[in-house]
């Protein structure tokens, strides 16, 4: 056993940057695990500073002098941002509680489609299983609602913290990208002055990452704008929620879609009945998802390293089991992160030297 640990620690830990970089791993999970919640505002504004910055460089290629650069991109997501809360947010939740007041229209109807399938199918649905399936759901959508109607006075301290985050984020935001290079040139001179595969696996970190999650937040609003815009069109109600929800679903990739495609069905089918609306709906639904992963991300994330959908599906298990929604959200940059970690991390395949003993 004592050998097996020596030929890791030789083949794996000999550069004494390799043994740095993995302390520093090890005590940075364990700081956002046990920080995380608390420094939150913080990590989403470094997060948008991150996002925000692929455009700042872009605009100072263009000939903008850094700042006009830094301050209209700040401008613009000042902007979004004021869009979001006063305009999208309202109208998201007006839906979210128009739906939950019609939830017991929509299980009355579900219940005449469940009583159908025992007579259509016998062999394969019986009475029981359709009545202990009714019961669950009707269970489940009656906690949603009891929620929804105790969100007011529950919610209280959930909405200053709300307030706090709409204060801090703009304000770290600017920080971060006024004074990108101080921070992390202040950064670097707490790591060791030669560091080439830190350096290596920091520009591919970089590279893949940002190039991931701008292209995430850019196909986030393509598949949501274009899936409201068809919706509206052909009369789906609650758009704007569906909409929301089929573009939030494009993070979580092959997940993500299945999952959501459920709302939207269930929806349309109380919405326009079993013909030829809902049919033409959720045809629309499905050119939008067949775009969106044929079109839309190949050419989003051309220079990415794709994941294995096995890696994909493991990272967003174990990441969401972690950090929860912000861990889903962001397991693919984490594992494209470990992927690069593990491509430059130095190896050393010759046998270590032998002991005395031996």
């Amino acid at each position: 056993m004592v050998r097996i640990l020596r030929g890791l620690a030789h083949k794996y830990f000999s550069d004494e940057e390799a043994v740095i970089l993995f302390l520093l791993l090890v005590t940075g999970t364990f700081f956002i695990i046990w920080f995380g919640a608390m420094l939150a505002p913080a990590i989403a504004s470094l997060i948008i500073a991150f996002i925000l910055q692929g455009l700042v460089t872009k605009l100072k290629r263009l000939g903008v002098p850094e700042f006009a650069a830094i301050l209209g991109v700040f401008l613009v997501f000042l902007g979004i941002l004021v869009g979001v809360i006063f305009g999208l947010l309202p109208l998201i939740w007006t839906q979210v509680s128009t739906l939950a007041g019609e939830a017991p229209r929509i299980i009355g109807e579900l219940q005449s489609y469940l009583d159908l399938l025992p007579q259509q199918y016998p062999h394969l649905v019986s009475a029981e299983a359709v009545n202990a399936l009714y019961e669950q759901i009707s269970q489940e959508v009656g906690n949603i609602t009891q929620w929804l109607v105790s969100f007011s006075l529950s919610s209280i301290p959930d909405l200053v913290a709300l307030l706090i985050y709409v204060v801090l984020v703009p304000i770290l935001v600017f920080f971060f990208l006024k004074d990108r290079e101080v921070l992390v040139g202040s950064v670097g001179r707490l790591l060791p002055p030669q560091r080439p595969m830190m350096v290596r696996i920091w520009q591919e970190v970089n590279q893949q990452c940002a190039n991931y999650v701008r292209g995430k937040a850019l196909e986030i609003f393509i598949v949501g704008g274009v899936t409201y815009v068809v919706f509206k069109l052909l009369g789906m109600p609650y758009a704007a929620l569906l909409s929301l929800l089929v573009g939030l679903s494009v993070v979580i990739p092959y997940i993500g879609a299945a999952v959501v495609t459920i709302p939207v069905a269930v929806i349309g089918l109380f919405a326009f009945g079993w013909g030829t609306h809902f049919i033409w709906a959720m045809v629309a639904y499905g050119i939008i998802q067949a775009l969106d992963g044929n079109v839309l991300v190949p050419v989003l994330f051309s220079e990415v390293n794709n994941l294995h959908p096995v890696a994909i599906i493991i990272a967003v298990l174990f990441f969401g089991g972690i950090w929860g929604l912000w861990g889903v959200f962001f397991a693919i940059p984490l594992a494209t992160m470990l992927k690069a970690v593990f491509a430059a991390w130095p190896v050393k395949e010759s046998a270590p030297p032998p002991t005395a003993k031996e």
